[in-house]
């Protein structure tokens, strides 16, 4: 089975990046996260770790790897990367080449020959703004792959573009790159 990278991103949709690490844990696979602080805002390290087994990851400088680079070996080890949920600022974050934490220094180290995912989620506004999507079409140009979002209720109250996907749809997407 695969290792995969989960970068978590500080979003209401975190729930279902969990929901994503248990299934993914379940179907044999490894699932190393790593999330962003402001994702510990939404939901605690502590219950990735109890659904993966693994240690989750947050800050750059607490480093497992006896070398200090987690985010070499890390890169070098794994499958694929996921970032979900994506925040308009980690899309911008990726998009620009930007690593002011861990996620963002794993994404710019992790294989371009390697299957990268993002699946966004935001208010319909942001999701729309002109620099997001300019930030959109830089990463698909980049070689990352999109996953949603869908048209629907969002966490603010407001409906539109921009709601988190399920997760069996990440599911999908993700075992058809795992696949081939």
């Amino acid at each position: 089975m695969a290792l995969i990278l989960l970068g978590v991103s500080g979003s209401a949709a975190c729930f279902k990046a969990a929901a994503l690490a248990s299934t993914l844990t379940k179907d044999g696979h490894q699932v190393q996260v790593v999330m962003t602080a402001a994702a510990t805002e939404f939901i605690g390290p502590l219950q990735f770790s109890c659904l993966t087994g693994k240690a989750t990851m947050v800050d750059e400088f607490e480093s497992m790897d006896p070398s200090g680079m987690d985010h070499i070996s890390l890169a070098r080890a794994a499958d694929l990367m996921l970032i979900m949920p994506a925040t308009a600022n980690t899309v911008g974050v990726l998009a620009n080449g930007l690593a002011p934490n861990l996620l963002g220094s794993l994404a710019l180290a992790f294989g371009t020959s390697k299957s990268r995912f993002f699946a966004p989620a935001m208010n319909p506004e942001m999701w729309a703004h002109p620099a997001v999507q300019r930030n959109v079409a830089t990463l698909l140009g980049d070689g990352w792959q999109q996953i949603g979002p869908a048209s629907g209720d969002t966490a603010c109250g407001e409906t539109g573009d921009g709601r988190m996907v399920e997760v069996d749809q990440v599911i999908a997407a993700i075992s058809s790159a795992l696949q081939s």
